[in-house]
């Protein structure tokens, strides 16, 4: 034994060696249960929905299978457009690592999506909570339309499209951190995030029995499930996670503002498949929601830049387009239930709402590295509570009247449903990350934080010059 540990002392990379020996044979042996679980899942789930999916159904409407098909691939373009915006706007030491959390969401989401995730945001209702596990695998998700949701689309489309949302949301809250996450400590966060968090809140706003659905709370594409659910988490990672090193003390401006274009704009084409797919048909609501789509994100555009201006003497270029995506953000629970006119105050509201919302993180003194809080938090808030005042159901009959069509009752409910979604995803999220950061550190070392992202965590350079 005194052998074996002056060998250990005078040779250290025998101990290095041990320890890969021993997470690869980790590794190998949870990829080796992964994959049974996905095999016998796969089995059963055939055996429940081969006979039915080869029939051929004549509710399934070809132009509005084809429209939601297009749909989905444009909000699955999101991920990697964010990818960039994201990118763009962080540190060169921390470009590849950034993206990296974006684009993994889709493979992490997808793999929770397929075996559970969906089952338990959209299957068979449990006390108006949560959905049971009756779709696990995809069971009874067959190419025939699904009946409890009355469309004339396969149900394996609609889980498509509605897969796309679950890779994008978790994937905002990384402009919280960005800089400052270990990629270990961010899998397993996604991960539970995803679990017990987004998939509960999906079923509540857009499942068959969900309680905000039963009450009457409106989100047309993701002003709830999407936007505040990021918003909340954002804000409960800044605050656990803490401030970068040198916050506020020095320098950090983006390092590419020409991939943040890029970003943005793939992301606002993208949102055409978000706001107008949500109406998933290729008919009148659909259009609606594309045409307040894009004024919002004009208005917002204008906004911004006119408010930054008023307080800077200059329009930035980051602000133009951070108010487009606040644009987008503010209208997309209200796209399909509001006017086009009612679209261009939203817009207006939204860029400078959240111009003045991002730069309350310096008041409160909270990192929030890339703005989430105050454009998705915010935004997400305040296109909720808009359409409590300005939906009409001479645009959508399944919505309801608000504010300025003299109901009062759907704005009251609106308050109702972005609070309990607000306290849900924050609350939900600080216990994920503290039960976390019992098993495993959330952040990187001071000087991993130093060197960067891309080299500490994936041995890589964006760039070589």
């Amino acid at each position: 034994m005194a052998e074996e540990a002056l060998t250990t002392e005078k040779n250290p990379s025998a101990i290095t060696e041990s320890i890969r020996i021993s997470r690869k044979t980790r590794m190998c042996i949870a990829a080796i249960l992964l994959l049974l679980v996905v095999v016998i899942g796969t089995i059963f789930a055939c055996r429940e929905t081969f006979g039915e999916i080869i029939k051929e159904n004549p509710l399934i409407n070809s132009a509005d299978t084809a429209f939601v098909f297009i749909s989905a691939c444009l909000v699955m373009l999101m991920t990697p457009g964010l990818a960039l915006f994201y990118g763009g706007m962080v540190r060169k030491k921390n470009v590849l690592g950034t993206m990296m959390q974006s684009f993994v969401a889709l493979g992490v989401a997808t793999f929770i999506w397929v075996t559970y995730g969906y089952s338990l945001a959209f299957g068979p209702d449990v006390n108006h909570l949560i959905g049971n596990l009756d779709w696990a695998m995809l069971s009874h998700v067959t190419l025939n339309p699904n009946p409890n949701y009355g469309t004339t689309i396969p149900h394996q489309l609609f889980m498509m499209f509605q897969m796309m949302f679950a890779c994008l949301t978790p994937a905002l809250i990384t402009g919280a951190f960005a800089g400052r996450f270990k990629f270990k400590a961010y899998i397993m966060f996604l991960i539970l995030w995803l679990t017990f968090i987004y998939c509960p809140l999906a079923h509540w706003v857009w499942g068959d029995g969900g309680w905000i659905k039963n009450l009457g709370g409106l989100d047309f594409a993701g002003g709830l499930v999407v936007h505040i659910g990021s918003g909340a988490a954002a804000l409960a990672s800044c605050l656990i996670l803490g401030k970068r090193k040198g916050y506020k003390k020095e320098a950090m401006p983006p390092h590419n503002l020409t991939l943040t274009f890029i970003g943005a704009a793939l992301l606002w084409l993208g949102w055409f498949g978000f706001n107008a797919g949500s109406a998933l048909s290729a008919g009148q609501l659909a259009i609606s929601a594309f045409t307040t789509t894009q004024i919002a994100a004009g208005m917002g555009i204008l906004s911004w830049c006119l408010t930054e201006w008023a307080n800077h003497g200059k329009p930035t270029v980051l602000g133009g387009l951070s108010g487009a995506v606040a644009g987008l953000v503010v209208i997309t629970p209200a796209a399909g239930f509001v006017t086009p006119t009612a679209a261009i105050v939203i817009g207006f509201l939204a860029g400078s709402v959240c111009y003045f919302a991002v730069n309350l993180k310096s008041k409160f003194n909270y990192d929030d590295s890339l703005d989430v809080v105050g454009i998705h938090g915010a935004g997400g808030i305040l296109g909720s509570l808009l359409v409590g005042v300005f939906a009409t159901v001479l645009i959508n009959p399944d919505g309801a009247n608000g504010l300025i069509f003299g109901s009062f009752h759907l704005l009251y409910v609106q308050i109702i449903s972005t609070a309990a979604s607000i306290a849900f995803s924050f609350f939900g999220t600080c216990i994920i990350l503290k039960f976390l950061g019992m098993f495993t550190e959330l952040r990187i070392t001071e000087t991993q934080e130093m060197k960067g992202l891309d080299i500490t965590q994936h041995s890589e350079n964006c760039y070589r010059l």
